[in-house]
């Protein structure tokens, strides 16, 4: 082994190593906690000074990290800052900042900024692992150029790997913890090194035989579910021109112990994989090969228009009863992505109420995981989930099955109610499904 990863293991095993968690949002946070669970020094680095203020006071914007972690943290070592010096002797740099979308077109410009940062204080026998989701070929062709500005060689004098996000917002069964953590690195060294940190933090391993394949299964995980789910969008808007229950289909359906895995359908996709993830992929394919990835585009054009979708069937329900969207009182339940979460980022809730609000309806909206003074687009004010709101409202839309809704008082006390989550279908349910 060469004597720098030797010597790097060796840090890490002793958990004297410092490691740098570049961005402190939803994958990196908890990953600096879970650093700093293990004894080693820990710095989580972030350009925004109001989220480091908020860490240097205990206080979490995360909702899988709990304000008492951060201050156990703390007291053992774990230091926020955005000061780029306080990183000058890091060990082990994992980057998870974000990749988004600009103009159909990947955005690497956080990728890049954090490994100018990085080059400029990186050293001889220091690891560095890139987290964030993004095309097959970017740790290599993009990231290891920007690193070696800082003049060593990648593989030889520092060493470079990459592994996939597998962060579930709001998922508390599957944690950083025990979901298996796909890794990879740009020669055997390092992924020693990289094998040799996250066994400390995570139970079990799997590897891959370059960082593209490690970048191809993020793109893949979320392409199969981008492309699932509009299957499912389509298949629910032909049943109900059918006259067929699309949820006691799939309910039939998922009885069968093979060959079938369950999908339900929505009012879109949203948050910071699916409607971005698989664009990537087309993107590299595109760019790459000069070919049209077919099923991703499908879903796209599926998926990101179900909030039209919703919205035509709103103006059914309120045509029945004699009403039409202009001057009805809508109230929209759940405003983030999903369920549990309060990530409202993409969240196709918010095309629905861009699209009522367009068409001139009073669209309210509550969301238990939204404070109401949250500064939501196109002034949708946030309100409480009452009996005299829901009583009020022409027609309530359940868009998010957060499990902490008033599900007995949105069922007894709303006029009309559309369920585009299938939460109410096994209850005395008066509303339509979606």
């Amino acid at each position: 082994m060469n004597i720098l990863a030797r010597q790097l293991t060796e840090r890490i095993q002793s958990r004297t190593a410092h490691v740098v968690i570049v961005g402190q949002g939803y994958v990196g946070l908890p990953l600096a906690m879970k650093a700093a669970d293990t004894g080693m020094r820990v710095t989580g680095y972030d350009t925004s000074l109001r989220r480091v203020n908020m860490l240097r006071a205990g206080v979490s914007y995360v909702e899988d990290v709990p304000s008492a972690q951060i201050e156990a943290a703390l007291l053992s070592g774990y230091t926020p800052t955005d000061q780029a010096q306080d990183i000058a002797d890091f060990d082990i740099a994992v980057v998870t900042v974000p990749t988004p979308l600009k103009e159909g077109t990947p955005d690497l410009s956080f990728i890049e900024k954090a490994g100018q940062t990085l080059a400029t204080y990186l050293r001889p026998g220091a690891l560095t692992v890139l987290e964030s989701t993004t095309y097959p070929g970017t740790t290599d062709e993009f990231f290891c150029p920007i690193l070696e500005q800082s003049g060593l060689q990648a593989g030889k004098d520092f060493f470079l790997g990459y592994s996939p996000e597998r962060i579930d917002p709001g998922n508390s069964i599957w944690t950083l913890e025990n979901t298996p953590k796909v890794v990879s690195g740009i020669n055997p060294e390092s992924l020693r090194c990289i094998d040799a940190f996250y066994s400390t933090i995570v139970n079990k391993i799997i590897y891959t035989g370059s960082t593209a394949e490690a970048e191809l299964v993020k793109l893949l995980e979320n392409t199969f579910r981008h492309v699932n789910i509009a299957l499912i969008n389509e298949l629910t808007m032909f049943a109900n021109d059918l006259d067929i229950n699309i949820w006691n289909a799939i309910d039939a359906a998922s009885t069968k112990p093979f060959g079938f895995m369950r999908f339900t359908p929505g009012p879109g996709v949203g948050g910071h994989c699916l409607p971005v993830d698989p664009s990537y992929l087309a993107w590299r394919v595109h760019k790459s090969l000069g070919h049209t990835f077919r099923f991703v585009e499908l879903a796209n054009d599926i998926n990101n228009h179900m909030p039209d979708y919703v919205v035509t069937r709103i103006a059914a329900l309120l045509n029945r009863e004699r009403k039409a969207i202009n001057g009805s009182r809508i109230l929209l339940l759940g405003m983030t992505y999903k369920a549990s979460t309060s990530d409202w980022r993409e969240s196709p809730s918010i095309a629905v109420a861009e699209k009522l609000t367009e068409l001139g309806a009073e669209v309210r909206a509550h969301d238990p995981h939204l404070p109401i003074d949250t500064n939501i687009p196109f002034s949708v004010p946030l309100v409480s989930c009452t009996k005299t709101e829901l009583e009020t409202a022409d027609l309530v839309i359940l868009l998010v099955d957060h499990p902490n809704l008033p599900y007995d008082d949105i069922r007894n006390h709303s006029r009309i109610l559309l369920d585009t989550k299938g939460r109410l279908r096994f209850e005395e349910f008066q509303g339509e499904l979606l």
